[in-house]
């Protein structure tokens, strides 16, 4: 099996858009955003979000298995940090260290940029808080009720990545 994590472009908006939906329409608990309404956008609105964002793709053996986003934060008082968000995998690459190799892939693009990563997780969602814990990210705050799907209510906890620059 050939791994392979790289910076998406504008020519991967077509493989971008059914991976986006497959994850918003199988998980919708782990998003903000709905399949519905992502589902109603054009491919133009895909390829933006590709030249807007720093989007990573994990591919294994040549299809598209995975991707996450991240952004640095412009206002300057909050530079020196960054999001990265809207992380998954399929089932199918789930367990081969592929998610591992996109967040690695991440944190290599941040560390000259920002100085923190944040992201936030559905508290429910105990194997991917046990995989960004792993990962070096550590919980600093809960929303509740942070998303609410039909009568149901998500947490979500905030994590942290220190990169450098001084963390008191």
């Amino acid at each position: 099996m050939a791994m392979d994590v790289r910076r998406l472009t504008q020519d991967d908006a077509e493989i971008f858009r059914e991976i986006r939906l497959e994850a918003l329409e199988r998980h919708p608990e782990t998003f903000q955003a709905t399949y519905e309404s992502a589902a109603e956008l054009p491919l133009d609105a895909f390829r933006q979000r590709l030249r807007q964002y720093a989007l990573f793709g994990g591919f294994v053996d040549g299809a598209l298995c995975g991707f996450v986003g991240f952004y640095p934060l412009r206002n300057p008082k909050i530079s020196h940090k960054g999001l990265m968000w809207g992380m998954y995998v399929t089932e199918a690459a789930r367990g081969t260290g592929l998610a591992a190799a996109m967040v690695e892939a991440v944190v290599d693009h941040a560390k000259d940029k920002v100085e923190q990563i944040l992201l936030s997780v559905i508290e429910d969602n105990e194997r991917a808080r046990q995989f960004y814990g792993k990962m070096g990210f550590e919980p600093y705050g809960m929303e509740l009720r942070a998303l609410k799907i039909g009568e149901r209510y998500y947490n979500e906890e905030f994590r942290v990545k220190f990169l450098g620059g001084s963390s008191a």
